[in-house]
């Protein structure tokens, strides 16, 4: 069986409160062998680390800019120590969701900005790669790594420039694709995903949101009643597929290559993973 790594799942996310451990499952039985579940405050920090436990998983620990509006003022000091206790612990992989995010209004700037840089000497302190939120966001974010460099990690949705995706890749990021470059419409994200060496790329659902567009609803559609397409982990092979299909590109070729991508951008999946490939192997 094809194994795939999802790095970014939301599975902690109350969409999933009903079959968590299902979803999983199916996602497993589909070759999802591993998925890095990123936290976004305090409040599901605990959570995140526990379903990463239960189902063989990792996790990363965070504060993500749309929660530094209600994030209170010691937060960073508690995901200081947070890391801390949890520094030996091989399931924690990195430090995120975090970053900065200018698409949404009402949040301050400057605060996202002292929230990220905080967390980038986190980052530093322990050793550990990011996990980073990029909405039109990505040069301040580059600003911020430049001054602040990490040891890597992952540019999550990435949907910037070819400047800016071989910027954060000097830096040492691979980009996160999932559900948006399956959209036809979706012309520069689709040249990005063709155009980056393959080495620049990792897989990645956002899970339950970022939904392909075989399961996305139109504004008209909800209107209608349709419930919008809850994503899964589950869906990550056949984003691939899409992916394959845009570079000319062999699915297990592409599994292989962005499974050591992946591992390359989080060090500490290194064991985790080979576990759960000789699992899937074995099924």
């Amino acid at each position: 069986m094809t194994a795939w790594i999802d790095t970014h799942c939301h599975l902690d996310a109350p969409e999933f409160d009903a079959d968590r451990d299902v979803v999983r499952q199916q996602a497993r039985d589909r070759g999802v062998v591993h998925c890095v579940i990123p936290a976004v405050a305090p409040g599901n920090w605990a959570a995140v680390r526990e379903l990463a436990n239960r189902h063989g998983d990792s996790y990363a620990l965070g504060i993500h800019p749309l929660c530094t509006g209600t994030a209170a003022e010691d937060d960073l000091e508690r995901l200081a120590q947070e890391l801390q206790q949890h520094r030996a612990d091989p399931r924690l992989v990195a430090i995120g969701e975090m970053g900065l995010d200018y698409f949404v209004k009402g949040l301050d700037p400057a605060r996202q900005e002292r929230f990220y840089r905080a967390q980038l000497q986190l980052a530093r302190r322990f050793d550990l790669p990011v996990v980073l939120h990029v909405r039109r966001s990505a040069d301040r974010l580059l600003k911020g790594l430049r001054e602040v460099p990490v040891q890597g990690g992952i540019a999550h949705a990435f949907n910037g420039s070819l400047q800016q995706a071989r910027a954060f890749i000097a830096l040492g990021f691979k980009l996160g694709f999932g559900g948006a470059l399956t959209f036809e419409r979706a012309l520069q994200l689709r040249r990005l995903a063709t155009e980056l060496p393959p080495e620049a790329l990792v897989l990645e659902t956002d899970s339950p949101d970022m939904p392909p567009h075989w399961i996305y609803r139109t504004a008209a559609e909800r209107a209608f009643g349709a419930p919008q397409g809850r994503n899964a982990p589950a869906e990550l092979p056949r984003i691939a597929q899409q992916l394959a299909g845009l570079r000319g590109m062999p699915l297990a070729a592409l599994a292989q290559q962005t499974g050591a991508n992946a591992l390359a951008a989080l060090p500490r999946l290194q064991g985790r993973f080979e576990i759960s490939v000789k699992s899937a192997s074995n099924a």
